[in-house]
């Protein structure tokens, strides 16, 4: 059976690579038909320097062999996910989807499986999620990784289709709980290097990570989602992962946020977008998203970096 990725970028690129190294087929599919020439010549990626693209890796900007492929790895950015589906649902029906992006649209108000699910319904919606850098993943480095979808017999046979000796799957049927893990790290990581960067030191983001997770916790039990699932690797895991690497774009950004330096602009952060997301689910919902909210000031202009870090620090003091 051959698979197939959505997105050639580092991250569906070292899923392919690593899917590709145990065996499988992969049609690894690019917008950019000049990029996919030049991966062609060179069977290397310029975003995962010094990784090999093994022979069984197809490289393509066609779109029939992609859609040829019955489990189709949608490797988008999260806020790009849905017009992707709203352009090539039809050709993705019946098709086992699998989201591996994190982070919650801005026009739909859902997170990458959800949107699958709700734009092509009868197609198998599912997210592989977890704490993971592609580099890691590229080089064949020890991974573990949450899949998500709602039928748990489906479940299995992706977490065996898509598991290799370094690439180790774990599932669940909380699809709620897994794709807000993965999109609530995200905005837990700008928050943590911005405490990094303007110098507040380790202890407290150590105290930053660990309110971040309560925070994390409240929200998804409101939406239907189980805390357990959070204490796993698409939950806990990843927000430790991605709160202390600088590996992580996220906690970059918010390094230099906090430091009031300069950020590269081309560089996805999909925290930024989950943020003023979350803002909002906070207003709608009536719940206390603290940390959520004053990063969705801090990357939208409406606060600095002094004034939230004041707004958070003068709340009233509670139980734990």
């Amino acid at each position: 059976m051959t698979i197939g990725i959505a997105g050639a970028g580092a991250f569906g690129t070292a899923l392919g690579v690593a899917l590709a190294r145990d065996g499988r087929a992969v049609q690894l599919w690019a917008r950019d038909a000049a990029a996919v020439a030049q991966m062609q010549a060179s069977r290397e990626n310029p975003r995962l320097p010094g990784v090999t693209l093994p022979d069984t890796i197809t490289l393509t900007a066609a779109l029939d062999p992609l859609f040829a492929c019955e489990t189709v790895l949608l490797a988008i950015p999260a806020q790009a996910l849905s017009g992707f589906l709203g352009d090539y649902g039809a050709r993705l029906s019946g098709k086992a989807l699998v989201a591996c992006c994190k982070g919650i649209d801005l026009g739909r108000m859902t997170g990458p499986a959800s949107t699958i699910r709700d734009l092509v319904p009868d197609a198998g919606a599912a997210i592989l999620t977890g704490p993971s850098f592609a580099t890691d993943i590229a080089r064949g480095l020890p991974t573990a990784l949450t899949i998500a979808c709602a039928d748990d017999a489906s479940c299995a046979l992706l977490q065996q289709l898509l598991s290799t000796p370094t690439l180790r799957l774990y599932r669940t049927t909380d699809i709620t709980g897994a794709e807000l893990g993965g999109a609530l790290k995200n905005v837990m990581a700008i928050a943590a290097g911005v405490t990094i960067g303007a110098g507040l030191g380790e202890s407290a983001r150590a105290a930053l990570i660990t309110r971040g997770f309560a925070e994390m916790q409240r929200l998804v039990t409101q939406l239907g989602g189980q805390a357990e699932t959070l204490a796993g690797l698409s939950g806990l895991g990843d927000l430790v992962l991605t709160c202390t690497s600088a590996q992580s774009r996220n906690y970059r950004y918010g390094l230099a946020l906090g430091a009031a330096q300069d950020f590269n602009t081309t560089t996805t952060v999909e925290g930024i977008a989950t943020a003023s997301a979350l803002r909002q689910l906070s207003l709608d919902l009536d719940i206390d998203l603290p940390i959520c909210t004053v990063v969705a000031d801090l990357t939208t202009g409406r606060t600095d970096v002094k004034t939230a870090l004041h707004a958070l620090l003068s709340r009233p003091l509670k139980e734990e």
